[in-house]
């Protein structure tokens, strides 16, 4: 028997998005928790000639640190989490719905940028590789438009979301 989806019951879309955020999460917390790895090789071998200073270490906690900032502001978009001040008195749910959307669109615009930018940005660096490591620099460069393409799909459905509530369509 297959399940008809009910009005109560998300989209596929809503589905994949939320399923998306959830590998975000999870590529948050292995990004950091990898990360500890080389910082500490990096400070061992400062202080001890226990082990020997390793250069790949600054070149991929940089690496690692860069996409963690990037992959923690697609979260925080995501959970709306990002910095917000409340400069208007009291609003109606309507009133407030209308400023939340003023708010996203800032952030689309935002995240326009980052992804024709970032094209660019990762286009100049496809064929080059890092100095130390020889790592492709593409890896890097290509944090900006992934970031940039998840605030537009993540306000997208934020802004969707409060046109419902500003329209009186809201369950």
């Amino acid at each position: 028997m297959t399940d008809i989806p009910t009005p109560s019951s998300p989209s596929l879309w809503r589905r994949a998005t939320a399923l998306y955020a959830k590998l975000l999460e999870f590529l948050l917390a292995a990004c950091l928790g990898i990360l500890i790895f080389p910082v500490t090789l990096q400070i061992v071998s400062r202080y001890t000639s226990l082990i020997p200073s390793y250069i790949w270490t600054e070149e991929m906690a940089r690496f690692l640190f860069i996409w963690t900032i990037m992959i923690g502001a697609m979260v925080g978009v995501r959970e709306a989490l990002h910095f917000e001040v409340d400069v208007w008195p009291d609003l109606s749910r309507r009133a407030e719905a209308a400023v939340r959307i003023l708010a996203r669109l800032g952030i689309l615009a935002l995240a326009l940028v980052f992804v024709i930018a970032g094209i660019e940005f990762t286009r100049f660096a496809w064929h080059r590789t890092s100095e130390l490591a020889e790592l492709p620099l593409w890896l890097i460069h290509i944090a900006w438009p992934v970031a940039g393409f998840t605030w537009i799909v993540f306000a997208g459905e934020q802004i969707i979301d409060e046109a419902k509530i500003l329209f009186g369509r809201a369950r």
